[in-house]
């Protein structure tokens, strides 16, 4: 087994999307080939309800898939379809946009005022981007969760871990979607296919990740601001905050150890798609001609008469 080293690692830059809602982005619109299938990854965390309620409104999405994974507050939802409802703390909307849709989605704070959550953009291969939308709506309840004996516990969204087998099902990407929390102290070891691309997004504490190559001496033992030792930061290559995204190179496994605080973490992999992307907002396709053709069909009424 090979650990993965760190290929980057970068804090979430503060964005405005929507009607003006005021979210952190960890990646997306940029070059995404070290975590391709996945292209984007919006943090929408927020205890000020005047930078959220304005939320999402109507919009298309064409070419790719919008996972909404929600941990405080709910976030009302409707659609070309007719569908209609909302999400709220622990539940998943996982949608495969295809041929075309156009949705809105309204965040709403809890009774504190709190909005929290993430989206995630996976894209889609050419053979599916024009299939027929549809939805998995995942209840907190359903969500898949396990905790070993040292108390990291995990929730399985989509994939297999620990011999389980998260709710989300027949994504194209065979995607692994991960919400990981490790207490203080203590050091684990995570299995990751070697065949895809893997991302892990701190969200709350702090650690550190190991470094692929070999344990180093130090003489001190000062604790750092993410809460280890010196002696543990020279075995651990990256140190990772609050509202930071790891990218990792190729191996088996990552390895982590948290900080004093504990650690939670979104950890995301998925099978490269290594096709061209031609893209344009909301709409994802292979080439600028179907982009044009996209965008010329919301123009002339007719984006959602595809069949």
């Amino acid at each position: 087994m090979s650990i993965r080293a760190v290929r980057s690692h970068v804090l979430a830059t503060p964005t405005l999307e929507g009607a003006g809602v005021h979210l952190r982005r960890a990646f997306g619109f940029g070059d995404t080939e070290s975590t391709d299938p996945f292209l984007l990854l919006d943090d929408f965390r927020n205890d000020v309800p005047d930078d959220y309620l304005r939320g999402f409104p109507w919009h298309p999405h064409r070419g790719i898939e919008t996972i909404t994974y929600v941990l405080a507050g709910t976030v009302d939802h409707a659609d070309s379809l007719g569908n209609e409802g909302a999400i709220g703390p622990g539940d998943v909307q996982w949608m495969t946009a295809g041929r075309g849709i156009v949705h809105q989605e309204m965040p709403h704070g809890d009774p504190a005022g709190r909005m929290h959550g993430f989206q995630l953009w996976a894209n889609l291969p050419s053979a599916q981007k024009m299939t027929a939308p549809r939805y998995q709506e995942v209840a907190s309840k359903d969500v898949t969760e396990v905790t070993d004996d040292d108390g990291t516990k995990v929730r399985i969204i989509a994939g297999d871990f620990w011999g389980r087998r998260g709710p989300v099902e027949g994504i194209a990407a065979s995607p692994q979607y991960l919400d990981i929390t490790v207490p203080a102290g203590v050091e684990r070891t995570i299995p990751v296919a070697r065949s895809q691309n893997v991302f892990a997004y701190v969200f709350d504490g702090s650690g550190a990740f190991r470094d692929a190559s070999e344990p180093r001496a130090v003489a001190t033992d000062v604790v750092t601001p993410g809460g280890l030792l010196d002696d543990d930061r020279a075995r651990y290559g990256t140190d990772v905050a609050n509202r930071s995204l790891t990218v990792f190179d190729a191996g088996d496994e990552i390895r982590v150890r948290a900080g004093d605080e504990g650690m939670r973490f979104l950890l995301v992999s998925g099978a490269p798609i290594r096709e061209p992307i031609a893209w344009r907002g909301p709409v994802v396709m292979n080439t600028q001609e179907e982009i044009a053709q996209a965008f010329a069909q919301l123009r002339a009424g007719t984006f959602l008469d595809i069949r």
